[in-house]
């Protein structure tokens, strides 16, 4: 089982719940962002529970069409369908007295979507092309970055299987949210990358560096965190000096190719007659609070300015026009939680 690091109030609580969790014979749901570790939870799942010495499975749904997915999950006959020259046993079958894994669960289509939810209430399913029943007895933990609840609502994820996916939900906190552990990550991935790369030791970081890093609001979050440090430990040549350039976007660059149907630059050109009366149309009736309203004006401008970054502060600055330290006085001063 890889490494989980991580010594935050919100990670460790995390953890906490996956250890209680675990022991139970019940399917699981991890919820969280990309990169933050989903399948080092659902395999932490498996390893601390009383399957730990069976097979342990994974299968990225996402990675499949209907078709291959439901042969990949249930198996299929010799003969099923073009090229099935013989019988084939499925992820099902494999992972029998284990637990079985389905990463991205929320893209698998409806259809197969019935022949999971009957494999978890009953341990019985047929093989692609067949008619004998087969009975498993499978521990599912499946991971989604996709809001289910709502996925139910708009009729693109049966009601009923999640109601037997979730009898407990472990969300995966996003790396932005457990700041404290930046710096034991990027301490953690630099060391390993300084090995990899010969180093006779592991220089650190500049405070400034570390900052940065800090500051940063990760929309890849942990993923994203091992690659830029890996990125700056490399470019750092010899590591006799602590690592001071760190490079969050490696596609910055004033060569990159354009966008195809970019947004035009001058935006004042675009404004038509019709936007413009739309602005008036914005505008308070009269009488009105002054101050309420500019007050009320600042705060959407700067939660535009926070959401659109994904809460990278110093971006956000940038964007603006202020320096960093007025941004921190604004968030705080209108108590904006990012």
């Amino acid at each position: 089982m890889d490494q989980i690091i991580g010594s935050s109030p919100t990670f460790l609580d995390m953890i906490d719940q996956v250890s209680r969790a675990a022991p139970l014979d019940r399917p699981m749901l991890v919820i969280g962002e990309r990169g933050t570790g989903k399948e080092m939870i659902a395999a932490r799942l498996h390893f601390l529970s009383n399957r730990w010495e069976n097979t342990y499975q994974k299968l990225n749904c996402a990675a499949l069409t209907t078709t291959l997915l439901e042969s990949e999950l249930f198996g299929y006959e010799q003969g099923a369908f073009t090229g099935a020259r013989g019988q084939r046993a499925g992820r099902f079958e494999a992972a029998d007295q284990g637990t079985l894994f389905l990463d991205e669960i929320g893209t698998m289509s409806m259809a197969a979507q019935e022949k999971l939810l009957r494999v978890i209430e009953y341990g019985e399913f047929e093989r692609v092309g067949g008619t004998e029943t087969i009975q498993v007895n499978v521990r599912v933990v499946a991971a989604t970055n996709i809001d289910l609840p709502s996925a139910a609502d708009s009729g693109e994820f049966r009601h009923d299987l999640l109601d037997r996916l979730a009898f407990d939900v472990i969300t995966v906190p996003p790396l932005r949210e457990r700041p404290e552990d930046i710096p034991v990550l990027a301490n953690h991935f630099g060391a390993a990358m300084a090995s990899e790369l010969e180093w006779l030791h592991f220089p650190g970081f500049t405070n400034t560096a570390m900052e940065a890093m800090e500051n940063y609001a990760w929309p890849g979050n942990i993923r994203e965190l091992k690659n830029v440090v890996e990125r700056a430990i490399y470019q750092a040549w010899d590591g006799e000096e602590p690592i001071n350039n760190i490079i969050f976007d490696p596609f910055d660059s004033p060569f990159r190719p354009a966008a195809k149907n970019s947004a035009p630059t001058n935006l004042s050109a675009t404004v038509s007659t019709d936007q413009a009366s739309h602005t008036e149309a914005l505008l308070p009736t009269v009488p009105f609070d002054y101050r309420a309203e500019v007050e009320a004006l600042e705060r959407r401008l700067l939660d535009h300015a926070l959401k659109t970054t994904r809460y990278n502060k110093r971006l956000a600055a940038k964007n603006m026009g202020l320096g960093y330290d007025q941004l921190r006085h604004l968030i705080k001063k209108y108590q904006l939680s990012c």
